[in-house]
């Protein structure tokens, strides 16, 4: 009897913390791709695009050694947001190292000729062995204990705003679009992520006139409290009316060391209203200091560096810190009275 009570109060200590789990969030050192671990408090994980094709399967590692930091012994949902090398490139090495459940992606590839051709095919061998979902706009990804919504793949967005938002955005007035993208980086799959109070988004590498259908002339999304730079923080994208209407409180951006964290793009965010913080994967070499966040903001400040990571924790009433696992920088965000 003894034991059984004792059992029995260990498991009603234990309830009120596994009630407050967080949500892990690991912005992974791609090298000017995209990788970024989403691991929910059921447990469940979301991958976010895999890197390169590395030799020796380096982002693959990378991603690897983030799921175990994180408990992760498998990835519940891979989101594919195109079909570019740095994002797409990395899956087969990763279905070596670690078992992958249910493949997302937008459908075929408006790309072709034969990179572009030997890229998907690689990709459809993997996919081939999991489950797989068709991304729209609207649709919600199935994962316990977080809301992941598809805002924008295959080239299209969602039609009606999300509710409680919607209102004009006077930033839009005189916006400028600018030439037409073919690319795949038009057909990313956009992600809204959401944990109680707590809001978050990666449009993948959706460029400048996809934004403009998100914020004009209604603001399509609200706000966010937390915003992963669009395009690595390349000024093909992060068109100021969706950007600044977004009005984050945080920023990542998950740069290379000379690829992304462009002037124009960069100042586009640090003079987003309300603004704190700007924490970049790489200091960006060509764009000075006036360009790039404080050190202290920067994991990876090398160009050949050790592949440090980024990693956000959120709380269900909108808290959430962010942490540099180069030096243990920590700094803690309360929940925006936006």
């Amino acid at each position: 009897m003894r034991t059984t009570i004792t059992t029995l109060l260990l498991l009603l200590l234990c309830a009120p913390a596994r009630a407050a789990q967080t949500l892990q969030v690991y912005f992974i050192d791609v090298e000017g791709g995209q990788a970024t671990l989403f691991v929910s408090p059921s447990g469940e994980s979301l991958l976010v695009d895999t890197g390169w094709p590395a030799a020796g399967g380096r982002d693959a590692d990378r991603i690897v050694s983030a799921a175990r930091l994180a408990g992760v012994k498998q990835i519940d949902y891979l989101v594919v947001t195109h079909y570019h090398m740095d994002h797409v490139g990395g899956v087969p090495q990763l279905a070596a190292r670690i078992p992958i459940r249910t493949f997302v992606d937008h459908g075929p590839s408006v790309e072709s000729g034969p990179q572009a051709d030997q890229l998907v095919a690689a990709y459809k061998s993997v996919r081939d062995n999991g489950k797989y979902l068709l991304a729209k706009p609207g649709d919600r990804i199935p994962i316990r204990g977080i809301n992941v919504q598809v805002l924008t793949a295959a080239g299209e967005e969602i039609s009606k705003p999300l509710p409680g938002v919607g209102a004009p955005n006077p930033l839009c007035a005189g916006a400028k679009r600018k030439d037409h993208d073919p690319s795949e980086n038009a057909q990313s799959i956009g992600l809204l992520i959401t944990y109680g109070e707590f809001r978050m988004i990666d449009l993948g590498d959706l460029t400048w006139n996809k934004e403009l259908g998100l914020a004009c002339p209604n603001n399509k999304i609200g706000t966010v409290d937390v915003y992963l730079s669009t395009h690595h923080g390349l000024d093909l994208s992060g068109a100021p009316p969706l950007v600044h209407a977004l009005h984050p409180l945080v920023a990542i951006m998950n740069n290379g060391a000379r690829k992304g964290g462009t002037p124009e793009a960069w100042q586009t965010v640090h003079t987003s209203p309300g603004l704190e913080d700007i924490w970049q994967l790489h200091y960006a070499l060509e764009s000075g200091k006036a360009n790039n966040a404080p050190e202290d903001f920067i994991s990876n400040l090398d160009e050949h560096c050790q592949g440090n990571w980024i990693k956000l924790s959120a709380e269900p009433d909108g808290q959430f810190t962010v942490t540099n696992s180069r030096n243990g920088k920590t700094k803690t965000y309360q929940p925006s009275a936006q």
